[in-house]
């Protein structure tokens, strides 16, 4: 009796993916909410604070069925889609319609390097701002910042007062405060996020301070 051989998940049905779990949302306007994270493979960029180097190489090809699947199995309203870059892959944008579809809150942090309009606009995106101390300022796609919505987010992490300095000029220049949630953080041991209150405050700037909930909670620990 011959065995029977799985069939290969189609190319474009499937993801490459680090890691699925269920923590709490631990940044944006959602933090604090159980969420299920959804971490694909691979990043174009190579920002030199990333904490999730883990996810650049590895992971597994899943086809999208199974990982909505466990996303069910986890059973937390909130979905997060994130990486890496998550949108360096296709198939992504599919994975966030479909997930919407089942009712999911949905939300998609991405590097703001790539072009986010065909994203489903029931996702809430979280753009990063790429600062000079990022060492990646140049791959920001700025069409991104023309087509926001207001339930989008902008984040800005911040290495520095130079990287201050410079990001409340954007925010300032082009009036993002009016138009979404703009996002300042600390970036983990490289800026205090005493100074940063303190400069945010005496500013007087329309924008939102946060910091990692995840790491206070969890430290350096992935999957969490």
């Amino acid at each position: 009796m011959t065995s029977a051989v799985a069939a290969p998940v189609a190319r474009q049905t499937r993801l490459k993916i680090t890691e699925i779990f269920l923590s709490l949302q631990g940044e944006s306007s959602s933090i604090g909410w159980p969420t299920v994270f959804v971490r694909l493979t691979g990043c174009p960029l190579r920002c030199q604070y990333c904490d999730t180097e883990y996810a650049f190489y590895g992971g597994a090809w899943r086809a999208i069925d199974d990982v909505l699947a466990e996303v069910s199995r986890l059973g937390a309203r909130h979905v997060c889609v994130t990486g890496g870059e998550p949108l360096a892959q296709k198939n992504c944008f599919q994975l966030l319609t479909r997930l919407c579809d089942l009712g999911h809150s949905v939300s998609l942090e991405t590097s703001g390097a790539l072009d986010v309009s065909a994203v489903d606009p029931r996702v809430t995106r979280v753009i990063d701002v790429k600062t000079p101390g990022s060492g990646e300022q140049a791959r920001n796609h700025w069409p991104n910042l023309d087509a926001l919505r207001a339930h989008d987010e902008i984040k800005f992490v911040l290495c520095s007062r130079e990287d201050y300095d410079w990001a409340r000029a954007i925010v300032q220049q082009r009036d993002l405060s009016s138009r979404c949630m703009v996002l300042f953080s600390p970036s983990h041991h490289q800026l205090s996020p005493r100074e940063l209150a303190d400069w945010i405050v005496a500013d007087r700037l329309p924008v939102r301070f946060q910091m990692q909930l995840h790491k206070q909670l969890w430290g350096e620990e992935a999957g969490r």
